[in-house]
C-alpha cells in the first residue's frame, strides 16, 4: 500500500496539510519547538500539557502556555485534569486563545499527574473519561481529540474498550500510543492495537510511538490504516528527522545548519520564556542538537557550564562561523510579527 505523507486530512473541519503530527511533550513543546516543527513539515503541532487547574486559578505560568502564533497553526493545545466542569472551562480558554483543536490527555504516565486522577489514570475510569470528553466537546466549537495509551498495565487492551465510548461522547479524533503507562517509554509500541482501534471507530486515529524514520512511518500507516503518525522523541533537537520522514531526505545537516537552527531556537525560547527561565530550560537541547556525532561531547558539556545565553551564542558561532549567514537567512524567512491571540500579562514573556 503506497502512503502519501503529504496528503491532507481532517479532524472535524480542520484541514491538516501533512500526515505528520508533532507530539505534545512536557518540557519540550514550547512555541519555538512548534514553529520549527511546522517549518520542517509537521502538518499539526501540539502544545505541551496544560493544567486545567492552573488555568482555572489564573496561574501566570500556565496561562503562558496559551501563547499562540499564526505560523504554528493548525495547533492543538493539550489539557489535563480530572473534573469535567473544570476541563470544560479550560477548553473554552484554549479555544478563546486561538487553538484549532482541544486535545485531552488520557495518557500521561507520570506520577504527579496520575495521582491527581488525571492522565493515564482515566483509562481505568471510563465513565469519568467519557464525562470529561462530553463536557469539553459541548463547551467548544473546535474539534476535540484525545491522546491515550493502551492502558495502565502491560498487556492491557483498555484503549479498545474506551476508544469507541470517547468517540460517542464527542471526540473527533483519537491518538494511541500503544504502550502501557507502566512501560513508560521502554519496550516497543504495539501498533497491532492501533490497527484494531482504527477498525472500531469512524474518526481519524493518529499512531504514536517509535516513529523515527520514513520507512517506519510508511509501514505503520500502511498496516494500521491510521490517518497520520505522531513523532515525538525523534524530533527533539533534530527537526531534520521530520524532513526525512516526509521526503526521504536523509542528508545530515551541516554544522552551520545545526548551529543556526539551535541559535534561532535559543532566541525564540528566550523571547517566549525570558532569559532567566530559558537559561536552564535550554541546557537539555544543547546535547540533543549537537549530538549524533555532530560535535564533540566535551563541547556540549562546555555549553552547559557557560553563565549566560550570550556566552553560549558566542561559543557556538566560534565553533561554526558560517552559521551566521545561515541564521540570517532563517530569520529573514520567518513571518514578521508574532500574532499573540490571548492578552496576557507581559511578565510571562520576560518582557518579550
Amino acid at each position: 500500500m503506497q502512503v502519501n505523507l503529504h496528503e491532507p486530512w481532517h479532524i472535524g473541519p480542520v484541514q491538516i496539510p501533512s500526515r505528520l503530527v508533532l507530539a505534545p511533550m512536557a518540557g519540550v513543546s514550547v512555541q519555538a519547538f512548534r514553529r520549527q516543527g511546522r517549518r520542517f513539515g509537521a502538518g499539526l503541532v501540539c502544545s505541551e500539557m496544560v493544567s486545567c487547574a492552573g488555568l482555572h486559578h489564573g496561574n501566570e505560568r500556565t496561562l503562558g502556555y496559551l501563547r499562540i502564533a499564526s505560523d504554528e497553526r493548525p495547533l492543538a493545545v493539550q489539557i489535563f485534569g480530572s473534573e469535567p466542569a473544570v476541563m470544560a472551562e479550560a477548553a473554552r480558554m484554549v479555544e478563546d486563545a486561538g487553538a484549532d483543536i482541544v486535545d485531552i490527555n488520557f495518557g500521561c504516565p507520570v506520577k504527579k499527574v496520575t495521582k491527581t486522577g488525571a492522565g493515564a489514570t482515566l483509562l481505568e475510569d471510563g465513565d469519568r473519561a467519557r464525562r470529561i470528553v462530553g463536557a469539553v466537546s459541548s463547551a467548544v466549537d473546535v474539534p476535540v481529540s484525545v491522546k491515550m495509551r493502551r492502558g495502565l498495565e502491560n498487556g492491557s487492551r483498555q484503549c479498545l474498550e474506551l476508544g469507541p465510548r470517547l468517540v460517542d461522547a464527542g471526540a473527533a479524533s483519537l491518538t494511541l500510543h500503544p504502550r502501557s503507562a507502566k512501560q513508560m517509554y521502554t519496550g516497543q509500541a504495539d501498533h497491532s492495537l492501533t490497527a484494531e482501534l482504527v477498525s472500531l471507530v469512524d474518526v481519524p486515529v493518529v499512531a504514536s510511538g517509535d516513529i523515527d524514520s520514513r520507512s517506519r512511518a510508511e509501514a505503520v500507516l500502511a498496516t494500521t490504516g491510521a490517518a497520520a503518525v505522531m513523532v515525538g522523541r525523534a524530533a527533539q533537537g533534530n527537526p531534520w528527522a521530520l524532513r526525512e520522514i516526509l521526503d526521504g531526505d536523509a542528508d545530515e545537516p551541516s554544522r552551520e545548519e545545526v548551529v543556526a537552527e539551535l541559535i534561532l531556537f535559543i532566541r525564540e525560547t528566550v523571547r517566549e520564556l525570558g532569559e532567566h527561565r530559558a537559561t536552564g530550560f535550554l541546557k537539555k537541547f544543547y546535547s540533543w542538537y549537537l549530538g549524533r556525532g555532530r560535535f564533540p561531547r566535551a563541547f556540549k558539556a562546555e555549553l552547559t557550564q557557560l553563565p549566560t545565553i550570550a556566552d553560549v551564542e558566542a561559543r557556538l558561532f566560534e565553533a561554526a562561523p558560517g552559521a551566521r549567514f545561515v541564521l540570517a537567512r532563517l530569520e529573514e524567512e520567518l513571518p514578521q510579527g508574532d500574532d499573540v491571540l490571548l492578552d496576557l500579562p507581559i511578565s510571562i514573556y520576560g518582557g518579550g
